[in-house]
């Protein structure tokens, strides 16, 4: 991955509201939320959340389809994947303690499936 795409991801998740709707995506798994459902589980206004979403959008760690009246929000689990690989890839340099936490971590994401 280039690091000016690691840096527009993380720019736009760099801001409260935005990682809640994509932590909130995150968790609705690829079935996604409609954004009105999304704006009210969060209290997020429909002009605000629509800005939000156009970021994260743009950062490509969104997707949107359209279900009749609705438009449909996702996370895209791919782009999310890889930037967590940017941020880790050169974890350790050789002293395993260090990136043991992440490797905890891993196992249990892991066992969700």
């Amino acid at each position: 991955m280039e690091s000016s795409i690691a840096v527009r991801r993380l720019s736009a998740l760099a801001q409260t509201s935005r990682l809640s709707v994509f932590r909130l995506l995150v968790k609705a798994g690829t079935t996604g939320l409609a954004a009105g459902d999304i704006a009210k589980t969060l209290g997020i206004p429909a002009n605000t959340l629509s800005t939000q979403l156009n970021i994260l959008s743009v950062a490509g760690l969104i997707t949107s389809r359209r279900e009749g009246r609705n438009v449909i929000y996702s996370a895209e689990f791919e782009a999310m994947g890889e930037l967590m690989v940017y941020l880790v890839e050169d974890c350790c340099q050789g002293h395993e303690s260090v990136c043991q936490p992440l490797a905890d971590a891993t196992d249990r994401v892991a066992a969700c499936y």
